[in-house]
């Protein structure tokens, strides 16, 4: 098949991250990826694979009427038998222009589990209900990362029939238990011997980095010796604010900023504990499947599909909870001393990620959902 993919934008994100790997790993079909707006961190990425990427170059929050007929034309040329967007404004811009086009086997994708307006842009909730009342009419099926996503948007007005459910997956090739890379990222930043706490996500409000240190100045004050490692955009010695946070709770001598890396692999062998402490907001969280295929244990807060990834192989806390938090942290710095005990939840948790998660079976399920579409318009 030939599958034309649209997305928003192909900058640093979950959503962009699962189409690159979808695309550079499925060999059975032809894949043209059309950026909405520039070609972002994966566009060269893409390139590089030998992919065909067009850019619409629209400026976020802008919609050109001469983008959205480039992309008609786009779409008439390549003459795709599926159509596959990513993301609001792309299942709405880029299913009206299929359709218009001429495409009978559109499909959205949904990567948001939470429409809260304290948390959520005003101008995602309006695309998403306009979304909800093309829904019946434009995609085929709608493809959604998690569980916890399917609720969110079937209230919003969804076509909840439509909706399938795909999780995420990972390279485990690349993702996988590695001493070696364990051991250069520790030599590099100096690491001891004492446990090393870390959490991968961008400087958000959604990730509550302020709760993960609160939790982690109580863990201090209960006599518990650790590193910190803090990897993500914003999360360098520039930040003021977080700093602040940092030294307040007495954490500055045992805190590492490393800001964004390209090595997360590395980075996920190098921690013993890795920690998502989102308040709101997560879909379905590639850190936590990323780490435990690392053979890292995970503390994640309950938010999206969390609890789906962990399973029995990890641990589940609500989240803007202080206590539950650092009891968590406490409870598995304990384990880690039973080495036996801590060794087994290591493997297992890696071995459950490559059973549910891998690359290869996520690829399978979006080859089951396009072909089973395009048997029902052949008949």
């Amino acid at each position: 098949m030939k599958i034309v993919h649209i997305i928003t934008g192909l900058n640093n994100g979950g959503a962009e991250g699962v189409l690159y790997r979808l695309v550079t790993h499925d060999q059975a079909n032809e894949h043209i990826v059309i950026s909405m707006m520039d070609a972002g961190k994966y566009g060269p990425l893409l390139l590089e694979k030998g992919l065909d990427l067009y850019c619409l170059n629209m400026s976020a929050g802008k919609i050109s009427p001469k983008s959205i007929l480039k992309l008609y034309k786009l779409i008439k040329i390549t003459n795709p038998d599926v159509v596959q967007t990513w993301m609001y404004h792309a299942d709405f811009i880029g299913g009206l222009a299929a359709k218009a086009a001429g495409v009978k086997k559109i499909f959205w994708n949904l990567r948001h589990s939470n429409f809260d307006s304290n948390h959520t842009k005003s101008s995602t909730i309006k695309i998403a209900k306009l979304n909800a009342k093309l829904s019946t009419i434009i995609p085929k099926k709608i493809i959604s990362c998690a569980q916890g996503a399917v609720k969110a948007h079937a209230d919003l007005g969804y076509d909840e029939k439509k909706i399938v459910v795909i999780g995420n997956g990972y390279d485990l090739s690349t993702f996988k238990i590695d001493d070696d890379s364990r051991d250069l990222i520790r030599n590099e930043l100096n690491l001891g011997q004492k446990p090393v706490i870390g959490m991968v996500g961008r400087y958000d409000p959604q990730k509550d980095h302020k709760g993960l240190i609160q939790a982690l100045k109580v863990v201090k004050e209960k006599g518990y010796a650790f590193d910190l490692v803090l990897i993500g955009r914003d999360l360098n010695d520039k930040n003021e604010i977080l700093l602040e946070q940092i030294k307040k709770a007495s954490l500055y001598n045992e805190t590492y900023l490393l800001g964004q890396r390209n090595d997360i692999p590395s980075i996920m062998n190098a921690l013993d504990i890795h920690v998502l402490s989102s308040s709101y907001g997560e879909g379905f969280p590639n850190v936590i499947a990323e780490a435990m295929a690392c053979g890292t244990p995970c503390i994640a807060t309950d938010v999206g599909d969390s609890r789906v990834i962990v399973s029995d192989y990890g641990t589940i806390v609500e989240p803007d909870s202080t206590e539950k938090l650092s009891l968590a942290i406490m409870e598995n710095l304990d384990l880690m001393n039973n080495s036996q005990r801590w060794r087994k939840l290591r493997l297992e948790g890696s071995e459950h990620i490559k059973g549910n998660f891998s690359i290869e079976s996520m690829v399978m399920k979006y080859h089951d959902i396009w072909h089973t579409s395009l048997e029902g318009v052949h008949e």
